[in-house]
Order: structure tokens, then sequence, then C-alpha cells
């Protein structure tokens, strides 16, 4: 489980996360949505460690990031936004190093890396240095160093950015499995149908506050019309929020 308490972040005047409450149970694939600069990235980061909450707290599985954050990053995996691989390692060889960084057994280790590089079709580049790959294909290495050591919550950052369909297909596969497998999923995009497609509930901020969270049934609810869909339901909630 997942739980964000009162939770709020500041940047000298700028506060762009206000009093965060948020409770994502073991499991879910839980969907964070808003426009840019609503703070979804900032969210992420206290998540994950890399900025500490100005106040509040911040729990996966009853642990506290901000006091056992090694804790916390032995049992999640994430992957940001942009993909950082070390450009003189082989995607191979980043991906045998973030596991020894997680202590995964070496015969293990070297059956999911052989996993995720056929499942990815990566066997033809996987070899060559970091510094000749697309986009697209860092994210394929970054997304499986995330699952490289099976962790038990995945917190990701517009996941889909730079691959190619097949590509986000598995991604989405690979998502909904784990959930099925008790894994928690907590991923924040702007790709609406992504979201409308495999998270079982969504929450939206807007200017560092959370505006709405629920299912999607209980959002068209809220919206008074059950036939829109969560791209209408989005635009119509931080319209009225920017008002």
């Amino acid at each position: 489980m997942i739980v964000f308490e009162n939770v709020t972040k500041r940047f000298g005047q700028l506060i762009a996360v206000k009093n965060l409450n948020l409770t994502i149970g073991k499991g879910e694939l839980f969907g964070f949505l808003g426009p840019n600069g609503a703070g979804k990235t900032t969210t992420i980061k206290m998540l994950v460690g890399l900025v500490t909450p100005s106040s509040g707290s911040i729990t996966v599985n009853n642990i506290s990031v901000t006091d056992q954050p090694e804790a916390v990053k032995r049992i999640s995996g994430y992957i940001p936004d942009t993909p950082f691989i070390y450009e003189y390692l082989t995607g191979r060889e980043f991906l045998y190093f973030t596991g020894h960084i997680y202590g995964v057994e070496e015969t293990k280790l070297r059956e999911n890396i052989e996993k995720y590089i056929a499942l990815f079709e990566m066997d033809d580049w996987v070899d060559l240095p970091a510094i000749e790959y697309s986009h697209g294909m860092k994210q394929r290495i970054v997304i499986s160093a995330c699952l490289i050591h099976n962790p038990e919550y995945i917190v990701i950052d517009e996941p889909m950015v730079g691959l190619d369909p097949k590509s986000a297909k598995i991604v989405k596969n690979i998502l909904i499995d784990k959930t099925k497998q008790g894994v928690t999923v907590f991923l924040s995009t702007h790709t609406l149908s992504v979201a409308e497609e495999i998270c079982c509930r969504v929450a939206i901020i807007n200017k560092g506050e959370l505006v709405v969270d629920g299912k999607l049934d209980e959002l068209k609810a809220l919206s008074g019309k059950k036939e829109m869909n969560l791209e209408e339901i989005y635009l119509e909630i931080t319209e009225k929020n920017n008002r």
C-alpha cells in the first residue's frame, strides 16, 4: 500500500504540491493525471525518494520514504520521464549493473535479462553501447531495468514516450499482469487513452492540489454524463478548476 498523508512540497514561494492525501492499495493500477506543471513529477520524485516533502508523510508498505528510503527502493522500480543509461555501457551491461545493485541472484538475473531482451526484441542491438540508442531503445532498456528485480511497487512517469505501438502494447500487458500478481503500479501519463484502457482508478491533480480521485464510472457519475470518456472528463474537470 502507498499512502500520502498531508503531503506538501514547497520550492521557495512556489507550492508545487499542497496537502496531498492519497491511498493506493496492493495490486492497484493507479493513474495520476494532470496538466504540465500540476505537480505530477514532483509527487513521483517524492514517492521514490528523490525529493523530500516539506511536510506530511509518504509510506510504502508501511515504510517511511523519508526515514528509510533505501528500504523502499529495494522493493520498488522507477521509470523516469527521461530514460537514462550510462552511454558507454551496452544495454545488457546496464541490466546486469542494475540487477547487481538490487542483489538479484545471478542465475535469476540472467533469466530475467534474457526474458526482457526477447520480449522487447532487443537482440540485434542490446550489445551495442547505449550512446548509439534511439530514445525508444533506451526506454525499453530502462523499463526492463525497472522490472529486473521483480519489484512489489512500480512507479512510472510517462512510460509510453518514444515507444513503437508494439512495445507500448507489451508494456501495457506487463503492467496489467503485474497487478494481477499483487504488484502496485503508480502511473503518471498524458496519454489519457492508456490510462482509460489499463487503470482501475485515476486521480487528477491541478495547480498542486488533488481535484478528483476515483474509478472511471465514479468520475462519469460526478460529471453527470455517463457517455463521456476519460479525455472529456479530464478536460471538463481541469477547465472548471482553472476558472
